[in-house]
């Protein structure tokens, strides 16, 4: 039976904002925020929130704004490796259209069993959960009862949200994450026990 809860741990997901060089599959090349990608975060956090810690993305993409913000708020500022993007292998800085072009099977094949499907010399997607869930799961015992703002990428933020909502992988790709767009989640631990819940998905802040 559910009785008190001891602590909440609120952890809000940015995605970064545009990149220079425009979409295509970047993984884990570390090109820069356009002044537009700049122009979206700040946009997307003028808002202060009870944030007390800030996690990024070693990425440029993440981490300068994460700098940046940390340094505006006097927030304290970690970068989490195993927040990196997938690595895209040889289809990093390829275009969906350039692929779909050059290796159709490939791409659909990927997009429809992602789990089953690795691009070429890229990351298998479960060792990229893996990896994912070991950096959420350390940081939840790091910063529990805090409000965190974890700055990093579409996958990572995709991960997490399966996990949280106890969706398959193969799911993965139903889950629109935009440039500079938000989500929370809330976690309540009673006892030894956590209780995830999604407060809300691709919104601002407010």
């Amino acid at each position: 039976m559910i009785t008190a809860v001891s602590n909440t741990t609120i952890i809000d997901l940015l995605r970064h904002g545009d990149v220079e060089g425009g979409r295509k599959y970047r993984g884990q090349l570390d090109d820069p925020l356009s002044k537009l990608g700049w122009e979206q975060l700040r946009s997307a956090t003028n808002k202060i929130q009870s944030w007390q810690h800030i996690v990024t993305s070693p990425l440029k993409r993440c981490s300068a704004f994460a700098s940046e913000l940390s340094q505006t708020h006097s927030l304290p500022l970690k970068t989490e490796i195993k927040f990196k993007e997938v690595s895209f292998g040889l289809w990093e800085g390829k275009k969906a259209d350039e692929l779909i072009e050059s290796e159709p099977e490939n791409i659909k094949k990927y997009w429809s069993d992602p789990i089953n499907t690795t691009p070429p010399q890229g990351e298998n997607l479960l060792y990229f959960e893996k990896r994912v869930m070991s950096g959420w799961e350390n940081m939840l015992k790091e910063f529990q009862g805090k409000h965190i703002l974890v700055i990093s990428h579409a996958g990572v933020m995709r991960i997490i949200l399966c996990h949280v909502l106890g969706m398959p992988l193969t799911e993965l790709f139903k889950l629109d994450v935009g440039l500079a767009k938000a989500s929370r989640i809330q976690i309540d631990h009673l006892d030894d026990e956590s209780w995830p819940r999604l407060i809300f998905h691709g919104s601002k802040f407010i």
